[in-house]
């Protein structure tokens, strides 16, 4: 059974995407320069040319690419268009939401929409993800597996930026403590990548 893990770029002050974010300005403003080293480099890795990541950073996004499935909340899923029925990471994904999209989710689709709940989204994705990873792809649903006890591993991509403001990865767990242990640390061209496994 893989790990549920979050891996997310975040700027030196905690936000994963700048202010004002939504379908026509995804990643918000300034949001942008959390993901400048992905083409930092000069090979390609992925599924297309986005993925351009410099040298030592390529065998933590091949670990990235490693994943099963996609775990994601609805705000993202909108956020992205859906990404028009298939993920970027090429595997399937789940969207938790009261209310399941129209479009891009069902037959045809890599995608499924779950209405009841992070325990069925996880145990629909070990399904297809087998011994594979579990990659939960959106802060308030990281928060949320967080909470519950269910996140394994905490990746981070720290850019050395500073948005002041948008959407914060750690945000509402105020009522909570958590015990992490640092596992990895790799400086790469304008990032920083850190893994922390979650011990209590």
């Amino acid at each position: 059974m893989g790990d549920v893990v979050v891996g997310l770029s975040m700027s030196l002050d905690g936000f994963i995407a700048g202010p004002n974010d939504g379908p026509a300005n995804p990643l918000g403003d300034g949001g942008d320069r959390l993901f400048t080293w992905w083409t930092a480099g000069s090979e390609r890795l992925g599924p297309d040319d986005r993925f351009r990541p410099p040298a030592a950073s390529r065998p933590v996004v091949e670990e990235m690419f490693s994943c099963g499935a996609v775990i994601t909340g609805r705000r993202t899923f909108d956020i992205a268009g859906g990404w028009g029925g298939h993920h970027p990471m090429g595997v399937p994904f789940f969207v938790l939401t009261h209310s399941p999209p129209g479009e891009h989710v069902g037959p045809g689709t890599d995608g499924t929409a779950v209405t009841d709940g992070i325990e069925s989204a996880l145990e629909q994705a070990r399904a297809v993800a087998g011994d594979r990873p579990i990659a939960v792809g959106a802060a308030d649903v990281a928060q949320q597996y967080l909470r519950a006890g269910l996140l394994d591993e905490i990746h981070i991509n720290l850019v050395p930026v500073l948005l002041g403001d948008g959407v914060r990865l750690f945000a509402n767990l105020s009522d909570h403590h958590f015990l992490l242990e640092c596992t990895r640390v790799v400086a790469s061209t304008g990032v920083t990548h850190l893994r922390y496994r979650v011990v209590e």
